[in-house]
C-alpha cells in the first residue's frame, strides 16, 4: 500500500509542488522502489542472523515513521528523499515476513497464496483511501494517517507476535528439500530472472493504472475518488487469484501451471493494447488477475527448495536482483507515456510478458507434492 500512495496522488502532489506535468514527477520514486529491492540482501540477512520478529518491528515502527516525513516534504527533492527510506524500510517485508509466515506451514502454498490476497489489498486500498483522502482532505493526509496507523499496528506486533527462541541462522539446519536432479544454480537464475520480469510488470501495471484507467476512460469519468474505487475493485477482485494460485502451487506441478498463467498474461496485454472505455476495464481485470497470479510462484520455489535458515537470505539476494532491477520501470513510466503513449506502455507489458514465458521455458520440471495437505 504505502509505495503506491504517490503514484495514485502524483497529479495532485505535482500540482501544489508546480510540476506541469505528473509525468516529469515520477522519477522521484524511483530510489524507493530501488531501495526496496536492493535493501533486501541485507535485510534478509539480518532477518536470518539477528531475528524475523526484531527486524518486523523495525519494518513497521520505520514505515510509520517515514510515512509521516513522506507527508511533512515541501519540495520534490524532499519528498525523493523520504520516499527512498520509506523503500528501506519496506524492503523488509518480503525477505523476512514471509519465511516468518511459513515456518512450519503444513500447506504453504495456501499460506502464500493468503498473504499475497491480503498484501495486494493493501494496493487495493492504496487506490481507494489515497483517492479519498486527496479529495476531501489533501494528498499530505494520504500519508500521515496510513503512517499513524502503521505505528499502532507496531505496537501490536510487540505485544502479540510470538517470541524468538533463536535467530533461524543458530538453529539447527532440516534436510533440504530440492532432488538431486535440480541444478539449485539453474533454480536460482530462471527464477531471479521471471521475477524480475514479473517485478516489472507489477510496477508498470500498479504504478501506471491510475492514470492509464482515466485517459481509458476519459470520455465517461472524470471523477479521481470514482476512478479509484473503479481501481480498487480491479485489485481487489484480482488480488483473490492468489488464493486460487496458492492452492494449485499445493497440488499440481510448479511449472505447467506458471507458464500457463504467463501464457494468458501475454495475450490479455497485447488485446489491452487495442481497446478503450469499459472494454478495456474488463480486460485490465483479468491481465492484472494474471499479474497478481504470478506472485506467488518464486516465494513457494524458495520454500520447497531451500532450508528454513537460508530462506530469508535466498530470498533477499532473489528480492534485491528483481525488485532494484524492476524499479527502472517507475522510472520508465513518465517518459514512455509522455513520449509515445499508454499504448506503448501496454505493448511493453505485452513483451515483457513474452519473455517471461520464454525464460519459463528453461525452468526445471518437478513433478507435484505428493501429499495435498503437507508442505512438498
Amino acid at each position: 500500500m504505502f509505495l503506491l500512495i504517490f503514484a495514485t496522488a502524483v497529479t495532485t502532489i505535482a500540482h501544489e509542488f508546480g510540476v506541469a506535468r505528473w509525468e516529469d514527477l515520477m522519477p522521484y520514486s524511483v530510489a524507493a522502489f530501488f531501495f526496496f529491492g536492493v535493501g533486501s540482501l541485507p535485510s534478509g540477512k539480518l532477518g536470518d542472523q539477528w531475528g524475523r520478529r526484531r527486524m518486523m518491528l523495525v519494518f513497521f515502527f520505520g514505515m510509520g515513521g517515514a510515512a509521516l516525513l513522506v507527508s511533512a516534504t515541501q519540495t520534490p527533492l524532499q519528498m525523493a528523499l523520504a520516499l527512498a527510506l520509506l523503500g528501506c524500510f519496506a524492503s523488509i517485508y518480503h525477505p523476512v515476513g514471509i519465511p516468518m509466515l511459513v515456518q512450519g506451514a503444513p500447506r504453504p502454498g495456501w499460506t502464500i497464496g493468503i498473504n499475497g490476497l491480503v498484501g495486494n489489498l493493501g494496493v487495493a486500498v492504496a487506490a481507494v483511501a489515497t483517492g479519498f483522502l486527496v479529495k476531501y482532505f489533501g494528498w499530505r493526509m494520504a500519508f500521515a494517517v496510513p503512517g499513524a496507523l502503521c505505528l499502532l499496528f507496531g505496537v501490536a506486533f510487540a505485544l502479540l507476535a510470538t517470541r524468538e527462541q533463536a535467530a533461524p541462522a543458530k538453529k539447527k539446519s532440516a534436510t533440504t528439500v530440492a532432488p538431486a536432479d535440480v541444478s539449485m544454480a539453474r533454480l536460482f537464475l530462471v527464477m531471479t530472472i521471471a521475477a524480475t520480469s514479473g517485478s516489472l510488470l507489477f510496477n508498470f501495471s500498479t504504478n501506471s493504472n491510475y492514470e492509464l484507467l482515466s485517459d481509458r476512460l476519459q470520455a465517461l469519468l472524470q471523477d479521481p475518488a470514482q476512478i479509484g474505487l473503479l481501481l480498487a475493485a480491479i485489485y481487489a477482485v484480482a488480488s483473490f487469484t492468489q488464493l486460487l494460485v496458492g492452492h494449485l502451487i499445493d497440488r499440481v506441478a510448479l511449472k505447467s501451471l506458471y507458464v500457463s498463467i504467463i501464457a494468458a498474461q501475454a495475450v490479455l496485454l497485447g488485446l489491452s493494447m487495442v481497446l478503450d472505455g469499459w472494454a478495456f476495464y474488463a480486460v485490465q481485470f483479468l491481465f492484472m488477475a494474471t499479474i497478481f497470479g504470478a506472485i506467488p510462484f518464486t516465494d513457494a520455489m524458495i520454500v520447497r527448495f531451500v532450508d528454513d535458515s537460508l530462506r530469508s537470505r535466498v530470498s533477499g539476494m532473489r528480492l534485491a536482483v528483481s525488485l532494484g532491477a524492476s524499479s527502472l520501470a517507475v522510472w520508465l513510466i513518465g517518459p514512455v507515456v509522455k513520449q509515445a503513449g499508454f499504448t506503448a506502455l501496454l505493448g511493453v507489458m505485452a513483451a515483457t510478458s513474452v519473455i517471461t514465458l520464454l525464460i519459463l521455458s528453461q525452468l526445471p520440471s518437478t513433478p507435484a507434492p505428493t501429499s495435498t495437505g503437507h508442505a512438498p
